[in-house]
């Protein structure tokens, strides 16, 4: 119990929550139905997340045994060889997955891997750290169009938002440990609000592809709706998404900004972290795909139920 206990923590399983949504909104904001490849890049996405909780944990084992102790590596409850033997092994799993949904979702996925290492193994103090990590967060949304598709260009502005979110969240993570400083939570805050006034004001281009591939909540009840000019359903369940998206980020990030205390800050990384779910969900509303929608957002309360028992910090 106590060796699987500390492989969850390395892995940081409940965060494993947020990244089926990657896929499933990359699919529908291409114009498609989620299908078997789908879950093909689903499991690639699952497989190359946990290689970067393993990498980064290694590659960050002496700075933990100063400042977190208690992780899992400097503590000895998982060897530093373990722990990259396991990066590899997912990494090729990974790669495996990916190669099984087709050649366009093997052309993301290996410059995804790429970057997750690069960004494990030498990014992640740097400037372009931040950057780095959305562009991983992008890339992970495009591999689910292109496994499903073929044609991930057409979820470019999808994965755009979703990588903004990530590079705020990053950014503010950078000083988790120490705090002191506001600018980072505030800047994230900004960078909310202004994600979730888009992803609420919907897409005509979004909406199109989801017509014609996507689940959607469309049908008589929402042109009635319309006609009377009230919101439909699929416009107020986009609302209801970017406002979940839009307080489950919000909030830890005010908390951060006017107290920058290293707990409150991480805290806030915790928040921005949980709120890729509502953000992946109101991106699937926003390509029309209620259903998609609605299922990526049930996995919410799934992963605070097993952040309970396992940090994601």
């Amino acid at each position: 119990m106590s060796r699987r206990r500390a492989w969850a923590e390395l892995l940081r399983l409940p965060a494993l929550f947020t990244v089926p949504g990657d896929a499933l909104s990359g699919a529908v904001a291409a114009g498609a139905r989620p299908g078997p490849r789908t879950l093909l890049a689903i499991g690639s996405s699952l497989c190359l997340y946990e290689a970067g909780m393993a990498l980064n944990d290694w590659a960050d084992r002496a700075e933990d045994a100063v400042e977190r102790p208690h992780r899992p590596l400097p503590s000895g409850r998982i060897r530093p060889s373990s722990a990259l033997t396991a990066a590899c092994a997912l990494t090729a799993a990974g790669l495996g997955l990916a190669a099984g949904a087709g050649r366009p979702a093997l052309a993301v996925a290996t410059p995804l891997a790429a970057t997750v290492w690069a960004y494990d193994l030498g990014l992640k103090h740097t400037p372009a750290g931040p950057v780095a990590m959305a562009a991983a967060r992008g890339l992970d949304h495009l591999l689910g169009a292109a496994a499903t598709t073929g044609r991930p260009r057409a979820a470019l502005s999808s994965a755009a938002l979703l990588g903004t979110h990530t590079l705020a969240v990053t950014a503010v993570s950078r000083r988790e440990t120490q705090g002191g400083t506001s600018l980072p939570p505030l800047a994230a805050l900004g960078a909310t609000a202004v994600l979730a006034r888009v992803v609420a004001a919907g897409g005509r281009r979004e909406e199109a592809a989801g017509a014609q591939g996507a689940p959607s909540l469309r049908g008589g009840d929402s042109q009635r709706g319309s006609l009377r000019g009230g919101p439909t359903p699929a416009q107020a369940l986009r609302t209801a998404l970017a406002a979940t998206y839009a307080v489950t980020a919000g909030r830890p990030y005010t908390h951060a900004a006017l107290n920058p205390s290293p707990p409150l800050t991480q805290r806030a990384v915790g928040g921005g972290i949980r709120a890729t779910i509502p953000l992946q969900a109101a991106l699937a509303a926003r390509a029309g795909a209620g259903l998609t929608a609605l299922a990526i957002a049930a996995l919410a309360p799934l992963g605070r139920r097993y952040a309970k028992k396992v940090s994601i910090t």
